[in-house]
């Protein structure tokens, strides 16, 4: 009974920004961590950026910088600021969270089904 639904993804020019926004609905308890992740053409799905219940970041060396992901626990959204983009960003972008639903305490993960984010010049 949780989904996570992704948006913000779109075509950009090489410098360009987006701002990925997920949220997570559902009968939600908690949730411990939201982050990011990505997946290009030929490529294995990688993380970018992970946040946790107590604000501590993670980023891919890749990103770290460029990106930035930030979190509204009131409304349990997480966003992911991506400024300086470039052709290598090119992927589908999943969002990713470990939700506790209501009457149950053991955690589970949750995936959204992705945002295309497509940098060409």
């Amino acid at each position: 009974q949780v989904q996570l639904v992704e948006s913000g993804g779109g075509l950009v020019q090489p410098g360009g920004s987006l701002r990925l926004s997920c949220a997570a609905s559902g009968s939600i308890s908690s949730i411990s961590h939201m982050g990011w992740f990505r997946q290009a053409p030929g490529k294995h799905r990688e993380l970018v950026a992970i946040t946790t219940s107590g604000g501590t970041t993670n980023y891919a060396d890749s990103v770290k910088v460029r990106f930035t992901i930030s979190r509204d626990t009131a409304k349990n959204w997480v966003y992911l600021q991506m400024n300086s983009l470039k052709a290598e960003d090119t992927a589908v972008y999943y969002c990713e969270a470990v939700v506790s639903t209501i009457g149950v305490i053991t955690p589970s993960e949750y995936w959204g089904q992705g945002t295309q984010v497509t940098v060409s010049s």
